[in-house]
């Protein structure tokens, strides 16, 4: 017996055993017939089997061709998965990672720029570190500076501007998140300016927004979300110390890749779009 056939003889070997000669062979895998009779002949001497009997009704399986057929299962079986995978390729994951709140108005936008015939989804993920794109744990960031990691792209979406919402100005009292290793601005000037008057604290951004809106105290949040939560109304002037710009941020390496492009620029479409 000579070398070993190669697998993709023994795929077109498959179209010949499952269409029953050369013309269903030829239709389905793109060779052409004197192709396929050829490498029919040269499988056949490889193997030193005699795999078909071949009449004027096609190829019809020997014994010996039949128990090759089926020691093939496992490669039929992967090439019936790729057809399927390539016939209906599935959408490339993008994962963003952005703030709790950001997040969320992002996510309720999301299908004014995006439908199911995207050839992308927008996977959010927990986390708003720059460390976590520079690692590729995300492919997208919502930050509030820019990047200044030379690994890193950006593009500028807006400024943003801070005050404080409550049921109504008559409320007094401030609510704001846990002081951790690495508080947020909003966070670090509530307790800077009003360290005294905080009534309670929360782990989470929109348990803060729920405390505010039963009338529980006063929260600082950026005025491009008071649209997204109800009963809550602007209740100081804007805090100049915390406005700063939004930017959307990427790995460099990543930033011309098509599923990422494309939902680079649908999130920068949401946000830019904030009233």
């Amino acid at each position: 017996m000579e070398r070993s056939p190669s697998l993709d003889d023994l795929g077109l070997f498959v179209d010949v055993a499952e269409t029953g000669g050369l013309a269903g062979a030829a239709r389905r895998s793109g060779a052409t017939v004197p192709t396929l009779s050829r490498k029919m002949a040269n499988l056949e001497r490889q193997l030193g089997r005699k795999l078909f009997e071949r009449g004027p009704r096609g190829y019809a399986l020997t014994t010996e061709g039949r128990a090759l057929l089926d020691q093939l299962d496992d490669l039929r079986a992967v090439r019936a998965r790729l057809t399927r995978v390539f016939a209906n390729p599935e959408a490339v994951r993008v994962r963003l990672t952005a703030g709790s709140l950001t997040a969320g108005y992002i996510a309720r936008r999301l299908g004014t720029v995006w439908s199911k015939s995207d050839p992308w989804r927008l996977e959010f993920v927990e986390g708003s570190k720059m460390l976590d794109i520079a690692r590729r744990d995300a492919d997208i960031g919502v930050r509030n500076r820019r990047p200044d990691q030379p690994w890193l792209a950006g593009r500028r979406t807006r400024k943003v501007e801070f005050a404080e919402f409550a049921v109504c100005d008559t409320v007094s009292g401030y609510i704001t998140l846990q002081q951790g290793p690495e508080p947020t601005a909003s966070t670090r000037w509530i307790h800077t300016h009003h360290g005294e008057d905080v009534l309670t604290t929360a782990s989470s951004s929109y348990t803060l927004v729920n405390l505010a809106q039963a009338g529980v105290g006063r929260i600082v949040m950026a005025t491009s979300f008071a649209s997204d939560m109800p009963g809550l109304q602007q209740v100081s002037p804007i805090i100049n110390d915390l406005t700063s710009e939004e930017w959307l941020v990427c790995h460099h390496d990543a930033r011309h890749d098509p599923p990422i492009r494309a939902a680079l620029d649908a999130v920068a479409e949401i946000l830019t779009a904030r009233k």
